[in-house]
């Protein structure tokens, strides 16, 4: 009889605990729109701001980065788009490199940038670029909330 209620009470234990962890399913997905300022030489600054919305909530956000590289010129970007992979506004808040597993994927004249942050949130954004600028290198965008 011991060994059954022990055995019971292991069983309800391990279905609470399957119960309560989070799912891939309960991650959110929002939408991003983002203006980046772009000013460069060799070394480019960006710099902007945005607006997350997740749920019913909007959060302002603010754009920074700076990018070493072969480049000249000065840019701004219009960008909107979502972000997957979230399970509150604090996951966008991060730095986006081309060096993680999303990388920075850039395609045609209308922009189409993929970027993934160190907590796997994952932005893919779609815009037009304006200005005179020999390359759009989003590695190291550093996205905040204010």
């Amino acid at each position: 009889m011991r060994i059954s209620m022990m055995r019971l009470a292991v069983a309800a234990l391990l279905a609470l605990g399957i119960a309560v962890m989070p799912e891939a399913s309960q991650a959110a997905t929002g939408k991003v729109a983002l203006k980046i300022v772009k000013a460069s030489f060799v070394v480019g600054v960006q710099g902007g701001e945005g607006v997350l919305r997740l749920g019913r909530r909007s959060y302002p956000l603010t754009v920074g980065g700076v990018s070493i590289g072969i480049s000249a010129g000065a840019s701004e970007a219009r960008l909107v788009g979502t972000v997957s992979n979230v399970r509150s506004a604090a996951d966008v808040a991060g730095v986006y490199s081309a060096a993680t597993a999303g990388g920075a994927v850039i395609t045609g004249p209308k922009q189409v940038v993929t970027l993934t942050n160190e907590k796997g949130a994952v932005m893919t954004l779609r815009g037009q670029q304006v200005g005179l600028e020999f390359n759009l290198d989003l590695g190291g965008l550093a996205i905040g909330l204010r």
